[in-house]
């Protein structure tokens, strides 16, 4: 039996990635104070990790597919293949600074540093991204030109530019400035953090979210790829489930025409006759963002309207053209 191992996040995502998961399985079971999970598919062996690290673990080959940030595969530079968007766990990366300081920009803050000779010191936990970010900046290029920014770690110290250094923050970022760093690189979904602590963003940086990566090794495997490709329908029936509503309704045989011309649907209405002569059973899937403006309609032309929210949708025919292409 061919084994996929599945790696998924622990930490700030976690609950809601078990909130997928448990909508894409009908059984998901965590084992008290261990990280391994156990869907109700033996073929799929799953555990947590931090998502800074399951970028490189599945790149490495030690798992097949993963779970974590956008955020973090940009981070580490992992060369794996994206196969899902799953559309929790958004947020910012930002540049934020004190609400005292005057600056509009990183970029100001490099020129205005440079002039009075004074150490620009950033503070993060994204130590590439920082660093490409502010070797992008056209201050920054003029200044210094391709030098890298000094990243400052408890255990190494790389770059040759000094006077712009990047510092390895563990955990509350936002606390460390003024009295430690000048400017901060942090993620915020809200931006009230920040302004609790008295800091403004001057920058963003990138937007991310929870995404499904596959080692792309894997994928060239065809038993594996048909495995991880059940993943992908499973978990995208989950992303769409969440984005619609499956509706009932009766309608009589005069308004049915004008019922079916309003209705969006994903792909044509079920239509059956009543056992009453002249009605009509309506049974459809709408975008649950159409839902509002349909029932001013509905209240009009039609009766008896029953709304779930479907668990999955499981669009099988795209996912047998995707491993195709």
């Amino acid at each position: 039996m061919t084994l996929v191992k599945f790696a998924i996040p622990k930490g700030s995502i976690e609950d809601a990635t078990f909130k997928v998961l448990e909508r894409s399985w009908t059984k998901v079971k965590r084992r008290d104070r261990t990280y391994r999970v156990t869907l109700d598919d033996p073929q799929i062996a799953v555990k947590m990790l931090r998502p800074q690290e399951i970028p490189n673990l599945v790149f490495d080959g030690l798992y097949d597919v993963g779970i974590t940030g956008k955020d973090w595969v940009q981070e580490t530079n992992a060369d794996v293949q994206t196969l899902l968007d799953l559309e929790y766990g958004k947020i910012k990366l930002v540049i934020a600074i004190p609400d005292s300081y005057n600056f509009k920009s990183l970029d100001e803050m490099i020129v205005a540093y440079a002039k009075k000779k004074k150490i620009l010191r950033i503070s993060s936990e994204y130590l590439t991204t920082a660093a490409k970010f502010i070797k992008q900046s056209k201050s920054y290029k003029k200044l210094y030109g391709s030098k890298d920014p000094l990243i400052i770690t408890p255990w190494l110290r790389i770059g040759s530019n000094k006077n712009v250094q990047i510092h390895l923050s563990f955990g509350a970022t936002e606390a460390k400035p003024p009295d430690d760093v000048d400017a901060i690189m942090d993620v915020t979904e809200t931006g009230t953090t920040l302004t609790q602590n008295q800091l403004k963003i001057v920058d963003t940086v990138l937007e991310s979210s929870a995404i499904l990566i596959a080692n792309k090794s894997s994928l060239r495997d065809k038993t594996k790829r048909e495995k991880i490709y059940d993943i992908v329908t499973m978990l995208r029936g989950a992303v769409e489930g969440k984005e619609h509503l499956h509706i009932f309704l009766n309608v009589q045989e005069k308004n049915l025409n004008k019922l079916l011309k309003e209705l969006p649907s994903l792909k044509r209405p079920t239509v059956s006759p009543l056992s009453e002569k002249g009605w009509y059973g309506i049974n459809t899937i709408i975008p649950k963002s159409e839902f509002h403006k349909l029932i001013p309609k509905l209240r009009k032309i039609a009766q008896g309207l029953v709304v779930h929210e479907p668990k999955q949708i499981l669009a099988l025919e795209e996912i047998k053209r995707d491993e195709e292409n």
